[in-house]
């Protein structure tokens, strides 16, 4: 029997951290998901990398050809990729998804 590895053609919810900051003009290409720009934190030593912001895309993917695609519009679009997670469902994501967060 042929059958896919599990997870691989079902929907989940992921989170893409990225380097810099992406426009709310592009969020229409990542349909369903939330944007949250946050600063990166403080060096301790002053005039030393650290500094700018960090991009989150948090929200549904329907399966890994579309986070595929995903993937290949911010590289497209030159974000510097941080990390790509797969996260669980929570009573708390279930609220932010239907408000749709931060836009």
């Amino acid at each position: 029997m042929n059958t896919p590895p599990v997870g691989e053609h079902e929907p989940g919810r992921y989170e893409i951290r990225l380097e810099g900051r992406l426009h709310e003009r592009w969020l229409a290409w990542f349909d369903g998901m939330t944007l949250t720009s946050i600063p990166n934190p403080s060096p301790d030593s002053p005039g030393s990398a650290g500094q700018g912001v960090t991009t989150i895309l948090r929200g549904p993917v329907a399966d890994q050809a579309a986070l595929h695609g995903m993937l290949a519009r911010l590289r497209d679009l030159g974000m510097p990729l941080i990390s790509v997670a797969r996260v669980q469902t929570g009573p708390a994501d279930d609220a932010q998804g239907a408000t749709g967060g931060e836009r």
